[in-house]
């Protein structure tokens, strides 16, 4: 109850906030502020009810986290062909195309979880995985449906602020919806109901105007990719984004498993930690607009790289069901920070005709370096411990920091 209210808060003040700065906004935006969230709750629902299953049905407890991170990898697989699809067929029957990978992968691991089948709960979790590749493009359909690029802030803002739901959905359906069926450990039910979501979000984005239609002639002022690549806007762009997913999936990862499997915490505190995460990953978008705005993109990366280097201070302090739930929350401020940063950032590394190839690019490079994050997440904890794995996070978030001084270099020679 806690969780859905501080969501209801979050949006009445966001209305607030930014109502007026947002009424000029396309139908696209909005619907797709709906179809998101329930998307997004694919990975929630894989966070929370597949690394608890996965802990029950694997072979060795450190393989709990597979799932997880063969979700991740398959999203970064499925990159190239998400942008050859809305390439070819545009936004909205891409999308589409897509989160039908979702609605088997939900049915699979429906099937694995009342079979315990681990096996199982590794491809239903891939498929969902590769749908994510989708999901993840309407922020670049959100982008592509404005008039102007100075709506793009808070465009993503708007976007951003509805995926706070995927912080109730996910999680919320997994605990509801886990004796729904009669399974050996539960979450059948669960994965049924991300199966409805998933279909309510391809109805809601069948109602998208057309945005990036199929383009079928070659643009000859087109740059190579290695050329785009090599700009440093677009470096910085990519690590923000990189740096910023790698060390959350990292430390989230770990984070259910280390509260409920190693340290004995409730199932209700942990899905309460793992919500209040989710949503601090959003609500930050309700002023990450306007901090933009008024300190600029270098400063908004140097607070998310300050907030970064406190969620390793307050990981380490303690294993209380509070040391997680402030590590966890700081976990997702910082994160968003980096990462509105680094998708506001990346339309200045490419024109109208290279956005495919460099979107492609920029998510290929973000999902590959959250998933090796999250595939040594349950091997360090089991292994290692909590300590050190928030300790190993640290070498990321300097080379974070040499990244944030270059980039305010740049934009101070601007």
């Amino acid at each position: 109850m806690s969780i859905t209210l501080l969501v209801a808060l979050g949006l009445l003040i966001g209305i607030a906030v930014v109502g007026n700065h947002v009424s000029n906004l396309p139908k696209n935006v909005w619907l797709l502020f709906v179809a998101q969230p329930l998307g997004l709750s694919s990975a929630s629902m894989v966070v929370f009810a597949g690394g608890l299953l996965g802990g029950k049905i694997a072979p060795q407890p450190e393989y709990a986290t597979i799932p997880l991170t063969l979700m991740i990898l398959m999203t970064a697989a499925g990159v190239i062909p998400a942008a050859m699809l809305m390439k070819r067929f545009g936004r909205r029957i891409g999308t589409n195309i897509g989160l039908l990978s979702a609605l088997l992968g939900a049915l699979l691991s429906a099937y694995a979880a009342l079979n315990a089948s681990f096996y199982m709960l590794i491809i239903g979790s891939g498929l969902l995985g590769f749908s994510m590749a989708f999901v993840a493009q309407m922020r670049f359909a959100v982008i592509e449906s404005l008039a102007t690029s100075d709506d793009i802030p808070k465009a993503i803002s708007v976007l951003m602020i509805g995926s706070m739901f995927a912080a109730i959905l996910g999680p919320e359906v997994a605990v509801i919806g886990k004796d729904w069926l009669s399974s050996p450990h539960g979450f059948a039910g669960s994965f049924i109901g991300l199966f409805l979501m998933i279909v309510v979000a391809m109805v809601i984005v069948s109602l998208l105007a057309p945005i990036g239609v199929a383009e079928t002639k070659i643009d000859k002022s087109a740059r190579r990719l290695t050329e785009i690549v090599k700009q440093p806007i677009f470096i910085i762009s990519v690590c923000c984004g990189a740096i910023a997913y790698g060390v959350m999936s990292y430390i989230m990862t770990a984070s259910p498993l280390s509260m409920h499997q190693v340290n004995g915490h409730s199932l209700e505190s942990t899905k309460w930690v793992i919500q209040s995460h989710i949503v601090a990953m959003y609500l930050p978008s309700l002023f990450s607009a306007v901090l933009i705005r008024y300190i600029g993109i270098g400063k908004l990366v140097l607070l998310g790289t300050i907030v970064y280097v406190a969620v390793v201070a307050v990981g380490l302090s303690g294993q209380a069901v509070m040391h997680y739930w402030w590590a966890m929350v700081l976990l997702g401020i910082g994160w968003n920070f980096l990462y509105t940063s680094g998708t506001v950032l990346l339309p200045e590394s490419y024109q109208s005709s290279e956005r495919f190839k460099a979107q492609a690019t920029n998510d290929f490079s973000i999902f590959f370096v959250q998933a090796m994050a999250s595939l040594f997440a349950g091997k360090m904890l089991f292994s290692y411990g909590w300590d050190q794995l928030i300790m190993v996070a640290i070498p990321m978030i300097v080379f974070l920091a040499i990244v944030t001084i270059w980039l305010n270099k740049i934009k101070a020679k601007n």
